[in-house]
């Protein structure tokens, strides 16, 4: 099993149980592909380095997750379409 922490920014403009929705629905695709979430950061709200989507602020969650290889792949082809996400990434940590 590989450590990995999936940053997400999500849209200032929805409501809070939107966004919580969108953060669970994240952590929902992690333990789908057998991956188990050992942590998660909410930043808050922070201002962007430039404007996505004419939006200047977001809001930054990190998941840090153990799973196999092949887990990351999947949670970023699901997350890439998901509605209120601004930008995502997954990143494989060092041990």
């Amino acid at each position: 099993m590989n450590k990995y922490e999936l940053a997400l920014v999500v849209s200032a403009k929805v409501e809070d149980e939107v966004r919580d929705a969108v953060v669970e629905k994240a952590k929902g695709y992690i333990t789908r592909y057998n991956g188990t979430i050992t942590e998660v950061e909410e930043w808050g709200k922070k201002k962007l380095a430039y404007e996505i989507q004419k939006m200047h602020e977001g809001f930054y969650y990190f998941i840090q997750f153990e799973a196999d290889a092949n887990c990351p792949a999947e949670v970023e082809r699901h997350v890439r379409i998901m509605d209120n996400v601004l930008r995502y990434l997954v990143v494989r940590k060092d041990a």
